[in-house]
């Protein structure tokens, strides 16, 4: 009963959600629709940006939405395109179909979506490799970041496609492979059980054929997020620490503020994995620092994760200091209602047979069978999820 609970919870808070994320939808949108990128197995939709001066071989970053969202809002609240006119790269952005998902939320565990040459991951990989051949891209400059869901996809592609990708960023996401259920899901997301880190690194290098070299992973998260567990960052270092041959302990750690930084080197010294945690920051994509607007799960704490990302990479332009934002970071929360609300199988969780399911364990809820029944059967309907 404790999983049906939280998952009352989940969903009974879309439908104030919704209502206030989808003012964000039409924002400047400054993308166009990218078309002809293949079979696109998972159904997806694409957009994506090019800057009018961009270079020859120039970056490429794909930007992954949360739940929710869709790739105009989240350009516009991150600033990735801005920031792409001031630094010359170009930017892919896949966008989720409510066909796919009814919250837009990219399958993140689904196992159709999340292997090589399957589904989702198959349709993000076909897009990449269509801008690549059509405006001739850096094929060893090319990353991928996402918020939530979409950083969950981000660690995805990272692992299904390593030898695509020269970095990644994963925002408040979790390890690959690291569920194939919906309860395991919610369980992860809240920091309940998983896999050992042995078995994320088994996990990680059976996702491809590949042996290195390996790309290099920014990893942010707040550490009062409510959604996705703080837990689920340090697990995702965990799991690329092998292939990279790293040890447990970072090489330097650095605070400034609310900001904490873990940084792991490779053997030449270079940066591979980072951690950078947000004392105080609830879900979502931290904004500020001049670049991005805040919105719903678009945190203004005064520093830009779009900025410090790309800086990681070595992919930015501007000429800021390594380590720290140049603003004081002000502790930010998310809107109180869930960015992931129905991780990945959503979509079947309109099939399931009525929600009476006692196979789940949450909390006891004081009401009987009937009241309870009712309850998921309004918040499935305010979540889209039910006629």
């Amino acid at each position: 009963m404790r999983k049906i609970s939280d998952t009352i919870a989940r969903l009974s808070a879309l439908h104030m959600q919704r209502s206030v994320q989808a003012l964000d939808h039409g924002k400047q949108d400054r993308l166009k629709v990218l078309t002809d990128f293949g079979s696109n197995s998972g159904a997806l939709k694409g957009k994506f940006y090019l800057p009018i001066d961009l270079p020859e071989n120039a970056p490429l970053v794909v930007v992954l939405h949360g739940c929710t969202q869709n790739a105009s809002a989240y350009d516009h609240h991150s600033g990735w395109s801005r920031l792409a006119d001031d630094a010359g790269f170009a930017l892919l952005f896949p966008e989720q179909q409510r066909t796919n998902n009814p919250n837009l939320c990219f399958n993140w565990f689904e196992p159709g979506d999340t292997r090589r040459n399957s589904g989702e991951a198959l349709s993000i990989w076909q897009m990449i490799e269509a801008m690549v051949l059509t405006h001739g891209i850096d094929r060893q400059r090319i990353f991928v970041t996402g918020l939530s869901a979409g950083g969950a996809m981000a660690g995805t592609m990272l692992a299904t496609y390593p030898e695509v990708f020269a970095g990644g960023a994963i925002i408040a996401g979790l390890p690959y492979g690291s569920a194939a259920t919906v309860p395991e899901a919610f369980d992860r997301m809240r920091g309940h059980g998983g896999p050992t880190a042995q078995d994320l690194q088994r996990l990680l290098h059976r996702a491809s054929d590949h042996r290195g070299p390996w790309p290099k992973i920014s990893i942010w998260q707040g550490t009062a997020d409510h959604t996705v567990a703080p837990s689920n960052a340090e697990a995702i270092a965990l799991q690329w620490q092998d292939v990279h041959r790293l040890k447990n302990t970072p090489a330097r750690s650095e605070t400034t503020g609310a900001h904490a930084r873990q940084v792991w080197c490779d053997a030449s010294g270079e940066a591979v994995v980072e951690i950078r945690m947000i004392a105080g920051m609830g879900h979502g994509t931290p904004v500020g620092d001049g670049l991005g607007t805040p919105g719903p799960y678009m945190l203004d704490i005064g520093i830009s994760s779009t900025r410090e990302i790309a800086r990681f990479w070595g992919i930015d332009a501007t000429q800021i200091s390594d380590s720290t934002p140049s603003k004081p970071i002000v502790a930010a929360t998310e809107v109180p209602s869930p960015s992931m609300p129905s991780p990945a199988a959503e979509k079947k969780m309109a099939r399931l047979p009525a929600p009476s399911n006692g196979g789940l364990s949450v909390p006891r809820l004081e009401t009987d069978r009937r009241g309870v029944r009712t309850i998921i059967e309004d918040a499935l309907r305010a979540a889209g999820l039910m006629r």
